[in-house]
Parts: structure tokens; C-alpha cells; sequence
């Protein structure tokens, strides 16, 4: 395996974390100001934002934008130490980057109500609970992107659409309850720039135990290996 860092796939990597945090916590900074957006909006503007990088940059980099995933990739051998490393930190700045620009470039009200868009856990959901959801969610989502994107036997055309749809189905599923992250540079970015710490590891721990536990299972039992 090539271990060297392409500039190229890190840039894309940037590209996507950007755009799935500017889009997404955009869309719930948004819909703060008491406008018609609501939990579908949300669930589409992060599910569209990945179906679309994965479609324009997926050739780049393999199109991950998830620490997470990459760590899936990284566990199945689809990914060396150093690139994948290369790839969080990318994906980290990114999402840093969009953080920084919806500070700059959203109204303060909208910011401040809606903690710019920093995930945060819902009524009733503790610690255990939010990692559990977490994981299950990124679970699917991994599952899916290895079933279309990865797998040989997968329809890769439609690869982007299914992995946003994936998205769109978890923030619609477990939104209110954990903001359905599933990606700790998501959750990182927006943090860093609010200041908004809270239960910050949940989206660390839960997407990465799903995101490995997805890709393990779908290398050594699902997986059609060649002749």
C-alpha cells in the first residue's frame, strides 16, 4: 500500500468537511430565526451537501469527510497510518474553516440562538445513551458506504445519493436526540469556534466504534472476496 500523502486528496478531504459543516450547521442557524426550516431541511442540507462532494471529489480522495470513516477505512487496510492521519487533520481544518466563516458571515443573533450550529444532546438522552444512538447511526452509514462505494459489486454510480440519503435518514431519525452527527469533525469544528464543549466526546466515541464495528463486519463476513 501507498502511504504517501497526496496534497490533492487532502484538499478534498478539507473541501467536503467544509462544505458538510458550512451547509449543515448554516441550515440550523437558520432555522433558529423561527423560518419555515425545520428537522427535514436540516436532515437534506447535510445529506445534499455529502452527496454532492462525494460526487465531485469522491475520484480525489475517496471522498470520506468523516474522520470516522476514515478510521473504518483504516481498520480494513484501505487506508496507511499516514494518510489516514493526513486526512483527519484535513477533514478537522475544514470543518474549523467553515465554523469561522458562518462566525463571520451569519447574523449574531441567529449565530448566538442557535450556538452556531454545535451539536448538543436532546432532553432525557445521557452520556451511554448518546453514544449508542451515535453509533447505530454511523453503523448505516458506513455499512452503506461500503456497500456502494467500496464493495465492487455495489452500483457506485448512485453511491452519492445513497450515502447522503443515509444522512438525511439518521438526522431524521435521531436528530432532536443527539443532532445525528456521525462525524467528530462535524461536531469539532463548530465546538472549537462556540466554545460549546459539552458532552464533546460522545461524537468522538459513538461514530467511530459504529464506523469500525460497519467496516470490519462488511470486510470479513459481507464482502465477496476475488478469486
Amino acid at each position: 500500500m501507498d502511504d504517501a500523502l497526496d496534497p490533492r486528496a487532502l484538499v478534498a478531504e478539507a473541501i467536503g468537511a467544509f462544505t458538510l459543516t458550512f451547509a449543515g450547521a448554516g441550515a440550523i442557524i437558520v432555522a433558529s430565526g423561527k423560518t419555515n426550516i425545520g428537522l427535514l431541511e436540516i436532515a437534506l442540507a447535510h445529506g445534499l451537501a455529502i452527496a454532492l462532494m462525494i460526487s465531485a471529489l469522491g475520484a480525489i480522495s475517496g471522498g470520506h469527510f468523516n474522520p470516522a470513516v476514515t478510521a473504518a477505512m483504516w481498520v480494513t487496510r484501505r487506508i496507511g497510518t499516514i494518510s489516514a492521519l493526513g486526512y483527519v487533520v484535513a477533514q478537522l481544518a475544514g470543518a474549523v474553516i467553515a465554523a469561522l466563516a458562518l462566525r463571520g458571515l451569519f447574523p449574531e443573533g441567529l449565530r448566538v440562538e442557535a450556538n452556531l450550529g454545535a451539536a448538543a444532546l436532546g432532553p432525557g438522552i445521557d452520556f451511554a445513551r448518546a453514544v449508542g444512538i451515535e453509533a447505530i447511526l454511523t453503523f448505516f452509514l458506513v455499512t452503506v458506504i461500503f456497500g456502494t462505494a467500496v464493495d465492487s459489486r455495489g452500483p457506485k454510480v448512485v453511491a452519492g445519493l445513497a450515502i447522503g440519503l443515509t444522512i438525511t435518514m439518521d438526522i431524521l431519525a435521531a436528530g432532536p436526540l443527539t443532532g445525528a452527527v456521525m462525524n467528530p469533525s462535524r461536531a469539532f469544528g463548530p465546538a472549537l469556534v462556540a466554545g460549546a464543549w459539552d458532552d464533546q466526546v460522545v461524537w468522538w466515541i459513538g461514530p467511530i466504534i459504529g464506523a469500525v464495528a460497519a467496516g470490519l463486519l462488511y470486510h470479513y463476513v459481507l464482502i465477496e472476496e476475488k478469486a
